[in-house]
C-alpha cells in the first residue's frame, strides 16, 4: 500500500515536472533508432542501385575459331570476330529518364515507410500521455479515499459510525486501487511498444500536457494541404510517370536492334579482314509488352484516383471527429471547472448531510464525468495527429 500510495503521488505532482522528453524529441529518436525504418532505407538504397543497371549497351562479343582442314593439305581455318549489339539509339535516353523515375519513386516509398512508423510513435505517446493524466486524477481520488477510510475508522473505534458505512469506503478504496494498477499496466505494456520502436531503447514520458494544436482551417483548405504533401498520392503520381516511360522505352525497344564488329578470316594462307552489321528485326520477342505496360498505366490511373477518394473520406471522418469533440471539450470544461465535487461531498458527508452510500454515488458522477472529459481530449489528440500525419 505505501509503495502504491508513493507511485500515485508521484503521478500527481509529474505535471509540475519539467517532462523528460517531448513527443518531437520523441519521434526524432525513433526516427534515428527503429530498426525497421534503417532496414527500409538499406533496401531503397538496394533498390536505387539496381534502376541504374541496364543503361549501358550489351557487353561486346568475341569470337575465335579455329578449324582442322580435311583432307590433308586442305588447310586449317581462323576466325576472328569482335561484334557490338546496339539497342535502337532512342532506347538508351528513355532508359536513363526511366531510371531517374524509379529512383525518385524510392524516395516517397521510403517517405510512407517512415511516417507510418513516426505516426505509431506519436499516437503511442499521447496514449502515455492520457494515461499521466488519468493517472494524476486516479491518484487525487485514491488520496481523498485513502483519508476517508481513515476517518472512519477513526470514527468507528468511537463508535460514532458502523462498521458497514467502513465496509462501503473500504470497498471504495479497492477499486480505485484497482483502476490505479490497471492504469500503470496499460502505461507499462504501451511503453514496452514505444521502447521496442524506439530500438529498444527504453523512453520515459512524464507529460500530462499534451502539445499544442495547430489551428485547424476548413476542411477544403485542409484537404488540399494532405493531398499536396500525401506521399502516398506522389507514389501514385510517380507510379504514373514510371508506367508512361516504360511505354516509351518499349515503344524503342520495339525498333530494330543494329549489330556492329570486325571480322577477319584466314585459311591457306590467305587472310580476308572486314567489317561486321546486322540488324535484329522485333518479330516476337516483345509481343504483348506495350500492351501490358498500357493496361498497367490505366490500373495505376485507378488506383491513384480511388486513393484519393479514400483518403478524402477518411480525412472528413478525423475532421468531423475534431469538431464534435472540441465542443465536447469546451462544454466539459467549463462545467468541471465550476465544480468542487470531492471538497462539497466531504463537507456535506462531515456534516451529516448525506449518508455515506450517498456520497459514493454522487462522486461516481463527477468520475465518469471527468474521464469522459479525458478520452475525449485523448481522442481528439489522436484525429489531430492523424490528419497532419503528412507533416512527420
Amino acid at each position: 500500500m505505501k509503495n502504491l500510495t508513493l507511485c500515485i503521488i508521484s503521478c500527481f505532482f509529474a505535471g509540475a515536472v519539467i517532462a523528460q522528453n517531448d513527443i518531437d524529441s520523441i519521434i526524432k529518436q525513433v526516427e534515428r533508432n527503429n530498426m525497421s525504418i534503417q532496414t527500409n532505407k538499406k533496401y531503397w538504397e538496394a533498390k536505387r542501385s539496381e534502376f541504374k543497371t541496364g543503361l549501358t549497351p550489351y557487353d561486346p562479343q568475341v569470337e575465335y575459331d579455329y578449324l582442322f582442314g580435311s583432307p590433308v593439305g586442305a588447310g586449317n581455318q581462323k576466325d576472328f570476330s569482335v561484334t557490338q549489339r546496339l539497342d535502337f539509339p532512342t532506347a538508351y535516353s528513355r532508359k536513363k529518364k526511366l531510371s531517374t523515375h524509379q529512383i525518385a519513386q524510392t524516395q516517397l516509398q521510403q517517405q510512407v515507410y517512415r511516417q507510418n512508423i513516426l505516426l505509431e510513435a506519436k499516437l503511442l505517446t499521447l496514449h502515455a500521455i492520457y494515461l499521466n493524466k488519468r493517472g494524476a486524477e486516479l491518484g487525487r481520488r485514491l488520496l481523498n479515499t485513502q483519508k476517508l477510510v481513515t476517518d472512519y475508522q477513526k470514527k468507528l473505534d468511537k463508535g460514532d459510525v458502523i462498521i458497514l458505512d467502513v465496509n462501503k469506503a473500504k470497498l471504495q478504496l479497492l477499486n480505485i486501487q484497482n483502476e490505479v494498477k490497471l492504469n500503470e499496466n496499460e502505461k507499462q505494456v504501451l511503453l514496452t511498444k514505444i521502447t521496442e520502436l524506439n530500438g529498444g531503447i527504453a523512453i520515459a514520458i512524464n507529460d500530462t500536457s499534451y502539445p499544442i494544436t495547430p489551428a485547424i482551417p476548413e476542411f477544403e483548405l485542409l484537404d488540399s494541404t494532405i493531398e499536396a504533401n500525401d506521399p502516398i498520392i506522389k507514389v501514385y503520381e510517380q507510379e504514373k510517370k514510371i508506367l508512361q516511360q516504360q511505354i516509351s522505352v518499349q515503344k524503342a525497344m520495339n525498333l530494330p536492334k543494329i549489330e556492329t564488329g570486325y571480322h577477319s578470316q584466314g585459311i591457306l594462307g590467305q587472310s580476308y579482314k572486314g567489317f561486321h552489321a546486322g540488324i535484329t528485326i522485333p518479330l516476337w520477342e516483345n509481343k504483348n509488352r506495350s500492351r501490358t505496360a498500357i493496361a498497367n498505366l490505366d490500373y495505376a490511373n485507378s488506383s491513384a484516383e480511388t486513393h484519393r477518394l479514400d483518403h478524402r473520406l477518411e480525412n472528413k471522418q478525423y475532421y468531423e471527429q475534431l469538431d464534435i469533440r472540441l465542443k465536447m471539450i469546451g462544454e466539459y470544461k467549463e462545467l468541471l471547472s465550476t465544480l468542487n465535487n470531492t471538497t462539497l461531498l466531504n463537507k456535506a458527508l462531515s456534516l451529516g448531510q448525506i449518508t455515506i452510500i450517498q456520497y459514493f454515488y454522487d462522486e461516481s458522477f463527477y468520475f465518469t464525468a471527468y474521464d469522459k472529459y479525458l478520452q475525449t481530449e485523448w481522442e481528439y489528440q489522436q484525429a489531430v495527429a492523424r490528419l497532419y500525419k503528412f507533416q512527420l
